[in-house]
């Protein structure tokens, strides 16, 4: 299985088209963590929220304990306390879940980015590819084969007339030459087939 044409012409176009293809999907890529990169940024009030409201509830935490060893009012004064620490650690919880709801748009909007226009790129890029392949599979064994040469001669008779211009047309003209059998005719014939689709005879 050749994955590159033999004429340099052809060769060169699919390797240029390779790489920008590779470099559009790589574009693609790097284009996605950027934006998931800046996504992220709105994560870090949720950080602070998060920081201040533990720090609140570790600090009313405290104080409430102190208080409870007041002298007959310690148990009065400790539970007003409690109640400001509980509601810290609900503040603490807000900016952990402000921060999981931006981390799954940063995860979603990323994942998007990348597939689609990667999908977009594959399909315009791959089919192609795999059908040169394919084709020229084909005709290379074709050529291998008994007859063969005959059949790829028939294949440049009726292909694109521009591709025999450049030959000296033999005397009655290709369809003539190839009817009678004419080794030299179907070898330029089967060659410019061959050609065409970027191999070498």
């Amino acid at each position: 299985m050749r994955l590159y044409a033999q004429t340099p012409t052809r060769r060169n176009l699919q390797v240029l088209v390779d790489l920008i293809a590779v470099a559009l999907m790589a574009v693609a890529v790097w284009a996605a963590l950027v934006v998931r990169d800046t996504i992220m940024l709105l994560a870090e009030p949720g950080r602070r929220v998060e920081s201040s409201g533990d720090r609140l509830a570790e600090g009313l935490g405290s104080a409430g304990d102190a208080a409870s060893g007041v002298p007959l009012i310690g148990g009065v004064l400790k539970k007003p306390l409690e109640a400001a620490a509980d509601a810290g650690s609900g503040i603490s919880d807000a900016g952990v879940s402000l921060q999981e709801t931006v981390t799954q748009v940063a995860n979603v909007v990323t994942t998007a980015l990348i597939v689609i226009p990667v999908f977009f790129v594959l399909l315009i890029w791959l089919p192609p590819r795999l059908l040169w392949i394919r084709r020229s599979s084909t005709l290379r064994r074709l050529a291998e084969a008994p007859g063969g040469a005959d059949l790829l001669a028939l294949r440049a008779l009726t292909g694109p007339p521009r591709a025999l211009a450049k030959l000296a047309v033999p005397p009655g003209g290709w369809a003539d030459a190839w009817r009678q059998g004419d080794q030299e005719a179907i070898a330029d014939l089967s060659a410019v087939a061959l050609k065409h689709i970027g191999l070498r005879p």
